[in-house]
């Protein structure tokens, strides 16, 4: 029988996130000089930021490249991002090899078929409340929250707050 998600969050040390339709809400703004523009939750970004300070693992693997995607996340103090990943268990492999994480520590959220791959390696494989059917399939963990609009949050905190980490402290200068 299979853990549930609440027995494994104890062991978590490491978040991997996606970011269109988990980031962001999946919706790309094209601009008249062809320039794909995102929307980022603000509330993600203080779990994120909350996470790192923590002393948790934190990792972007996306198939888009917008380097303003890039530019938001290192202003948040993420420094493990891979843009362009068309084949994320690559990136995974990567980075889990660099930094000697193992998957029973491994959080990773995902909406879409790409992450599929990367889902069925991990601990906790979660998802917004919005994605496809096969990703929900597979997760253990169902944000209530859509992509793009908090479910980064609901589980950092989640995790954070099964681990006696989240606010022991208030940061007021995070953003």
């Amino acid at each position: 029988m299979s853990k549930s998600y609440k027995e494994i969050m104890p062991q978590i040390t490491t978040f991997i996130f996606d970011v269109d339709g988990v980031l962001t809400d999946g919706t790309v703004h094209v601009t008249t000089n062809g320039e794909l523009t995102r929307n980022m939750n603000v509330k993600d970004g203080y779990a994120l930021k909350t996470a790192i300070k923590a002393g948790f693992n934190i990792c972007i693997i996306s198939g888009g490249f917008n380097e303003g995607v890039r530019t938001r996340l290192k202003d948040l103090g993420i420094t493990d991002i891979y843009l362009g990943a068309h084949n994320k268990i690559e990136q995974f492999e990567e980075y889990t090899d660099i930094y000697n994480i193992k998957p029973e520590n491994v959080l990773y959220m995902g909406d879409d078929i790409p992450d599929y791959p990367v889902m069925q390696k991990v601990a906790l494989p979660s998802c917004p409340n919005d994605a496809v059917p096969e990703i929900q399939n597979i997760s253990l963990y169902i944000s209530q929250k859509k992509g793009g609009k908090g479910c980064v949050r609901d589980v950092i905190e989640q995790v954070l707050k099964v681990q006696g980490k989240w606010n022991s402290q208030f940061d007021a200068n995070y953003f």
